[in-house]
Parts: C-alpha cells; structure tokens; sequence
C-alpha cells in the first residue's frame, strides 16, 4: 500500500491542475442568467408548450362561426338491365289459345322473341354547390371550449414561470456557491502562505536554539495540514465552477464576479413578502388554471344537454341555379352519457382546487416566513461576526510582534494565523446562506428575477 501512496495523492493534484489550467472567463450574475435562459433545455421545453397553447387558442379562437363550403361532382355512369322473356313468349301463347279459332287463323304468326333482353343505359355528367351552415346557438359549448384551452395556456405559462424560477434558483446556489469555494481557497492559500512562513521562522530558531524541536514538529504538521487544506479548498472550488459551467453550456471555467453581498439594514417586514407571495406565486397560478379548467368542462357538460339552433343554405351553381335555405334545431333526447354524473364529476375537481388553492396558501406564507428569518439570522450572524473579525486580527498582530520579542511561540502565530483564516471562511458561507435564503423568499414571492437589484443595492459585499 505505501509503494502507491505518492501516485493516488498526486491524481487529485494532477486534475486540479488540468482544471485550473483552462480558460477562465469573468461572468456577471445577469450574464449568466442570459446564458441560462438562452440555452436552458427545460426551458426550451417550457416554452414550447407554452407557445403549442397559444396556437391552439388562436386556431379555435372563432369557433362555432359560420361555416361555408363548396362541392363539385363530376361523374359518368353505365348501366344495364337484363329482361327475361320467356314469361312473356308464354303470356302470350296462352292468349292466342284462347281465341276463337277463326280469329286465331286470322291473325299472322308471331315473330320468334328471343329468351332475354339487356337495356344498357350510358351518360356523363356534373355539378357544383355551395353550402353554408351558421350555428346561432349552441349553448355555450364554443365558449367553454375556448375557455377551457385559454386555462390549459394559462397553466402552461405557470408552469415555464416554475421552471424559470427553478432553473434560476440552482443557477444561484451554483453561482456563489463558486463565489464562496473560490474565497475559501484563497483564504487557505493565504493561510497556507503564512504557515510556510512561520514553519521557516520555527526552523531558524530551532537551529538558533530559541525553540524546542516539539515546537518545529508542530509548525511543520500545521504546515502540512495548511497545505492539504489549501489543496482540497481549491479543488473544491474546481469543481463546483465546473458544475456552474455545465449549467450554462460554458467554455471553459468561469470566474463569477458579481460578489457575494449583504445589506446592513433589515429586510422589509414579513407580512410584505407574504402579501406578494399570495399574488405572485407560480404555483396558486397554476391551481387557478386547473380550477377554471374544471370549471369550463362543467359548463361544456352542460352546453351538450341544451339545444342547438342553426341556419343552412344551399345553392347549386349548374344553369338551372336551384337554392335551399332553413333554420334547423336539433336537441338530444337520450344517449349513453350520464351527464349528471359527469356534472359532479367536474364539480369534484372544483372542490379539490379549492382545498388545493387553500393548503397552498397555508404553505406557501410558511415558506416565505422560514426563509425570511433564515435570510435576517444569516445577515445578523455575518454583521455579529464583524467582532470577531477584528479581533483575529488584532490577535494575529499581536502574536507576530510576540514572537519578535520572545513573548510568543512560532505556533502561537500558526494558531492566530489559521484561526483567522478559519474565522474568514465561515463569514463568507454565512454570507452565501444569507443569498440562498434570499433566493428561496424570492423564489417563493414570484420575484427571483429580481435578486440582481437586491445585491447592488447590498452595502456589504465580499469581493
């Protein structure tokens, strides 16, 4: 096992390499939001339909107008009609039989009539007409077919609104997400930087005999750890600017520059978000459209059972120009359909948007509630950490001028130096959940498109 230690600890640092080593390209929050709704397959997706509803609308869009249609016919027939004659050969044998003899002598002898005849009939002819049909009334059926696809558009938009506000909130999580992996690594590196340089100071003093060789081993563990930390920070940030790459169909790795930020004053007031959640949400859209859509089958359901009054004409247009016009009703006395219980089927549907539109409302308030104080802790947190921010530093300050005047041990400062480094870090992943919190309120408002105008109005930004 220790012959291929060396190889399986340098594969992580060989593809971390091949990573850093490629193109690196600086992309704005509203830039990769563009490339996201340019090139999003589910997107592409969403908005197909949406764009398939919309032709559908404006295809049935005059239906249960008028309808006019022309016909022509042209045709050549030949028929024929075989004639027995033997009845008739009979017939009229027995009819001379019954003569008197001296008028049967009289009369002259029948022509031969042969045993069948065929009559053949040959022609060729056209014509030409048109008709028009106009529904005066059909009892509200067009109207609620229309209705009912102008609904199925109208989920179909909620929809491709969910997957926009979906497909932006990963892209968030993996945008900063790399801003946060990428701050880390540098705050390691640094870390790992200042280690190095307090490892040499530990070995000079060992070698000028002002240190313990315990003291120069724990200065080169920490150095070690330093580094492995600094690795993996970094290969860490590798990957996830690679996920955010994939996200976006982009060459190369990209470097976010829009910074991880924060603003000192509160959020507005909760009830805020709520009120705009229960106006805005995709999903109460969505059940509104499922809830109309039951509702214009019920009124389809009903428009079936009520009668239909149209007007009809014809005219033909051969020479002779004959015509026909009326006014027809038609009304359906029995079929096979229940449509009673069709009616409360549709019916049911309706009750269980409703209960469905009220649970939502009930979840969604939840929601936003959760992530409001999930985005105000995080803010808190960060500005709290502020302190302790300052006080790292002043304790690193300290233990560099202790260790030029004796007073503090080279590990000491390792410790000042880590922990800070440390302290650093967890600001930055405070200050990522405070964004991701921020996006779920957004998201869960209606409103995920508008997180670039929160950032740039944010007074505190991790560059």
């Amino acid at each position: 096992m220790p012959v291929f230690r060396p190889l399986l600890i340098s594969l992580p640092l060989l593809w971390a390499g091949s990573v850093g080593a490629q193109t690196s390209a600086s992309l704005t929050w509203d830039e990769a939001v563009h490339r996201l709704q340019q090139g999003s397959d589910q997107l592409a997706g969403a908005r197909a339909v949406v764009a398939q509803r919309q032709a559908q609308a404006e295809g049935i869009a005059r239906a249960g107008g008028p309808m006019v249609s022309a016909q022509g016919v042209a045709y050549t027939y030949r028929m024929s009609l075989d004639l027995d004659l033997d009845p008739l050969k009979q017939g009229l044998g027995n009819a001379v039989n019954l003569l008197p003899p001296q008028v049967a002598g009289m009369l002259p002898a029948l022509p031969p009539l042969p045993s069948n005849y065929t009559i053949e009939r040959r022609n060729s002819s056209q014509s030409a007409s048109v008709n028009a049909v106009w529904p005066i009334y059909l009892g509200g059926a067009p109207d609620a077919l229309r209705g009912m696809v102008g609904a199925q558009g109208d989920e179909a938009q909620a929809d491709l609104q969910h997957s926009e506000d979906e497909a932006i909130a990963v892209l968030a999580q993996r945008y900063f997400q790399t801003q946060m992996a990428r701050r880390a690594a540098a705050l390691r590196d640094a870390a790992a930087a200042g280690v190095a340089e307090h490892d040499l100071a530990a070995e000079k003093m060992l070698k000028a005999g002002v240190a313990s060789q315990l003291e120069r081993l724990q200065a080169k563990a920490a150095l070690q750890d330093a580094q492995y930390q600094a690795r993996k920070a970094r290969s860490d940030a590798d990957l996830v600017a690679m996920a955010l790459a994939r996200t976006l169909k982009f060459d190369g790795i990209p470097a976010p520059s829009t910074p991880l930020a924060l603003s000192s004053q509160a959020l507005p007031s909760l009830q805020d978000f709520i009120n705009t959640a229960l106006t805005l949400h995709p999903g109460l859209a969505k059940i509104a459209a499922k809830k109309a859509q039951a509702e214009y089958l019920k009124a389809g359901t009903k428009a079936l059972n009520k009668p239909q009054v149209f007007a009809f004409g014809q005219r033909s247009l051969s020479h002779n120009g004959d015509w026909l016009a009326g006014v027809g009703v038609r009304f359906n006395l029995w079929d096979s359909i229940d449509h009673q219980a069709m009616e409360r089927s549709h019916q049911s549907q309706i009750h269980q948007a409703e209960a469905a539109e009220a649970q939502a409302r009930s979840d969604i308030a939840l929601l936003v509630e959760r992530q409001w104080r999930s985005a105000e802790q995080a803010r808190s947190q960060y500005i709290s950490l502020a302190a302790q921010d300052e006080l790292g530093q002043e304790l690193l300050r300290l233990r560099r001028a202790g260790l030029k005047q004796g007073t503090s041990t080279a590990i000491d400062l390792i410790d000042a130096e880590l922990n800070l480094s440390k302290l650093r870090t967890e600001r930055a992943q405070v200050a990522y959940e405070h964004v991701m919190a921020l996006v779920g309120l957004l998201q869960a408002c209606g409103q995920i498109q508008s997180l670039a105008d929160y950032l740039a109005r944010a007074d505190l930004r991790l560059e």
